[in-house]
């Protein structure tokens, strides 16, 4: 469903992420995880053409060339960016709304997507009306995710979707997640909490210092001791 190849992400001479590559398969929940400033997000925007980059984008097969957020969104790769994002003077309902923006341009209705939605998160439906400024952190995590599912995403991307939230969000954020999984949306999830993120993962990548460390089925980099060690906080010889 999406390949990346030989990614490079620069910011002026600095190369915030180097020769990485990725892959997802169709229906599959990919997390890369890493510690802080590892380039993680930076992989993202080199993916969404945000960041300038050289590499390979392919989406369905076909490689996406120029790359830009608005061809990416159209091809059906949608972004629930870190810190949110939201318009924060608008409603609930007209964030959800401009997240099918790019539909409903199309002719395509979104009132079946809305009932979707707000089945998905009954307190959104709730606060339909309410600012989104109004709502709290882990009601507007509920808002970013939402409004991303608007546009009928074939890869879902989340950058860093636990950040500042209470541990009882974070399992009502991931419990979607895991819904989505489930019913055949492929996810990839950019995440510093490494044991949530490969409790859904099928594979995870691990990233420092702007390359890809570590590869491997999900479950195997749980029980894996460098990774328990660096990211879980327990050294190897005390077991998980």
């Amino acid at each position: 469903m999406l390949r990346v190849e030989d990614l490079t992400v620069r910011y002026g001479a600095l190369e915030a992420a180097r020769h990485v590559h990725l892959r997802l398969e169709e229906g599959e929940a990919v997390a890369l995880i890493g510690p802080n400033g590892a380039g993680k997000t930076s992989v993202l925007r080199g993916i969404l053409g945000l960041a300038r980059a050289s590499g390979r984008v392919v989406l369905g097969g076909l490689e996406v060339k120029p790359r830009s957020p608005e061809a990416l969104l159209e091809r059906g790769l949608v972004l629930v960016p870190e810190g949110r994002a939201l318009f924060p003077g608008l409603s609930v309902e007209d964030n959800l709304l401009l997240g099918g923006f790019a539909r409903f341009r199309r002719g395509g209705g979104l009132s079946e997507d809305l009932e979707r939605v707000y089945a998905l998160f009954p307190r959104l439906k709730e606060r339909r009306t309410q600012p989104a400024a109004t709502l709290s952190g882990g009601e507007q995590q509920m808002l970013a995710l939402a409004r991303a599912l608007m546009g009928r995403p074939r890869v879902l991307l989340l950058d860093e979707p636990s950040l500042g939230l209470a541990p009882l969000m974070v399992r009502e954020i991931y419990r979607v997640l895991g819904e989505l999984k489930r019913g055949g949306t492929t996810l990839l999830v950019v995440e510093q909490n490494v044991r949530i993120a490969l409790s859904l993962a099928d594979r995870a990548y691990v990233m420092e210092a702007g390359e890809v460390v570590l590869e491997g089925a999900a479950q195997d980099l749980l029980n894996d001791p460098r990774v328990v060690e660096a990211y879980l906080g327990i050294r190897a010889e005390e077991g998980t």
